[in-house]
């Protein structure tokens, strides 16, 4: 059940019109009155024919008659509307059962507190099914306004309630952390122009997308203005950015002036404070999940930092910070990756953007590594290959894992749902990334006694999940992964190990194919295994009496031909 509480001016009269109108497109029926404040006497013009809805509107708007003739200064917002619709699979209520909820909610607003006979006058209009409205004028019959703040929050508890004990559907309790919702003025407009979503929706996007690019607030509100978004800056006498709106192109005002959004109604977390904290926060000298001793790319760098997500979620407000430099280094990753691959992760990045703030504060500094990752990607000239690509995109797609479980773990239900829709899209991304290299890999596989060799490796490595490795469909071409990374001096067995411990198999759908991404991005680089450069001497260099190795039959890619057994 949703309560959307929305403060209507002082045209009482106007918003009756409304309720016992036909609706916009003739979508209301039977208008009338199923309970409010003193109903003795009350008139309801959908009840009585004689009833007019200035009748009605002067009997609500009775105390704010008075208290404005007691009054220099008049009142003129005084109108508190908030439609109550119930979930579209819920049951039919009754008359009597809308009363009782229009009565728990404006108790809980503070409308008409519970024994309060002194409260504000109100009526819950029904004409459709499954919602009412709830129309009331706040003013007190004591000529005191009602104490109204945070009302919002103390309404959705009660919707919360209500869903139990009237056994509708259950909706997750708000934390004040969600974007405001679009007003049916802002989607009447977005319609009109024809854009597919309102201004602030599409605002949101283009802030979060441009955060990557910009190190500090101000480099971020130059690089929205060269974007095309007005900008809005509020400074102090010393020049300093103390805040900043932004707006729209075409999004324009009656007198034809454009329309600004402070950053704080854009999104709860994209205040100039907020913004300022996470773009400035201090940043080493060097990236600290980089290897000192050869270059690696944006790309690798990028899955580097993801490495240890896990244990950075070990504090609270360092757990906060990653999960929103996750969602950075996500929408960099989509801007930047092939075109073909952009879809999922767009998708996955706007789903992802709600995981990415809840109520606990972030220690931004302790998240730098993947920022800088972010910076590092949408500052690159070069695309991944694909078998980079594929690595980063599950590495992303495992911190989103345990971003989710995270947020499970700490109640956080919104953004548990959000991290759970984003993965879906990565799981997606994830597949259509590995699939060339699947394909070219299967065609490489070694010959059969050499899988049977690293069959063992895999039993001794990672001996729990040994048969499901071993029976997944792309086990040939792990295989061929494991022969390419010895033939470059790495010891298979401790490479599975070193694979397994970075990332649980336990809930993988294809332990198989988790594990080539992780042995691809771990395995590039040759280090020293005397076994390995033993039998590459066996294979190069020719012994006496015999041919010279490249008279031989010719072996499968990366297979060393006299590897000893373990």
């Amino acid at each position: 059940m949703i309560a959307a509480i929305k403060p209507s001016g002082a045209n009482t009269r106007g918003l009756l019109a409304y309720l016992y109108g036909p609706g916009r497109h003739d979508e209301h029926t039977d208008p009338h009155i199923v309970t409010g404040f003193a109903m003795l006497g009350m008139p309801d013009p959908g009840r009585d024919e004689n009833a007019t809805l200035t009748q009605l509107a002067r009997y609500l708007d009775e105390p704010v008659r008075l208290r404005n003739s007691e009054f220099g200064k008049k009142i003129t917002d005084h109108v508190w509307h908030c439609p109550v619709r119930a979930a579209p699979e819920d049951r039919h209520l009754s008359d009597a059962e809308w009363g009782e909820i229009a009565q728990r909610i404006v108790a809980a607003a503070g409308i008409a507190p519970e024994g309060d006979d002194l409260s504000c006058r109100w009526i819950a209009v029904r004409h459709a099914d499954d919602h009412i409205h709830i129309l009331a004028t706040t003013v007190r019959e004591d000529g005191r306004r009602p104490k109204l703040h945070d009302s919002g929050i103390r309404v959705g508890d009660a919707c919360r309630q209500i869903e139990k004990d009237y056994g509708l559907r259950r909706l997750k309790k708000g934390d004040r952390t969600g974007t405001p919702a679009p007003t049916q003025a802002e989607m009447h407009k977005a319609q009109r122009l024809g854009w597919e979503q309102t201004s602030r929706e599409w605002l949101q996007d283009r802030i979060r997308a441009a955060i990557p690019h910009a190190r500090t607030a101000e480099e971020l509100l130059a690089y929205l203005e060269a974007d095309g978004i007005a900008i809005k800056a509020r400074r102090g006498p010393s020049g300093d950015l103390l805040g900043y709106a932004a707006g729209r192109p075409g999004d324009l005002n009656k007198d034809g002036e454009q329309i600004f959004h402070p950053g704080g109604k854009i999104a709860p977390d994209l205040t100039l404070p907020k913004l300022q904290a996470r773009l400035e926060a201090g940043q080493p000298e060097e990236h600290p999940t980089a290897r000192r001793d050869r270059p690696t790319t944006a790309w690798h760098q990028a899955t580097e930092a993801l490495d240890s997500f896990r244990t950075d979620l070990a504090d609270a407000s360092h757990a906060q910070a990653h999960i929103a430099a996750l969602g950075e280094l996500l929408e960099a990753t989509a801007q930047k990756a092939p075109i073909h691959h952009r879809a999922e992760l767009q998708a996955a990045s706007k789903a992802f953007a709600r995981a990415q703030r809840s109520q606990i504060r972030a220690e931004d500094r302790a998240a730098h590594a993947i920022r800088h990752a972010a910076r590092d990607i949408v500052h690159t000239a070069t695309g991944p290959d694909g078998s980079a690509l594929a690595a980063l995109i599950a590495a992303l797609l495992w911190a989103g894992i345990i971003a989710n479980r995270w947020h499970e773990a700490k109640g956080h239900a919104h953004q548990a749902d959000a991290a759970r829709q984003a993965l879906h899209h990565l799981q997606a991304a994830a597949d259509q990334a590995l699939t060339p290299t699947l394909v070219v890999l299967e065609r490489r596989q070694p010959r059969e006694e050499t899988r049977r060799t690293l069959a063992h490796d895999v039993r001794a490595a990672v001996p729990d999940h040994a048969d499901r490795i071993l029976t997944d469909p792309s086990w040939p071409a792990l295989a061929a992964v494991l022969a390419d990374a010895e033939a470059r001096g790495h010891q298979p067995h401790q490479l599975l190990k070193e694979a397994a411990a970075q990332r649980e198999l336990a809930t993988a759908r294809q332990p198989a194919r988790v594990l080539i991404t992780r042995l691809q991005h771990t395995s590039r680089n040759p280090s020293p295994n005397p076994r390995a450069e033993a039998a590459r001497r066996r294979a190069t260099v020719p012994l006496t009496g015999q041919q010279p190795t490249g008279t031989q039959p010719p072996t499968a890619p990366g297979v060393q031909p006299n590897r000893p057994r373990r």
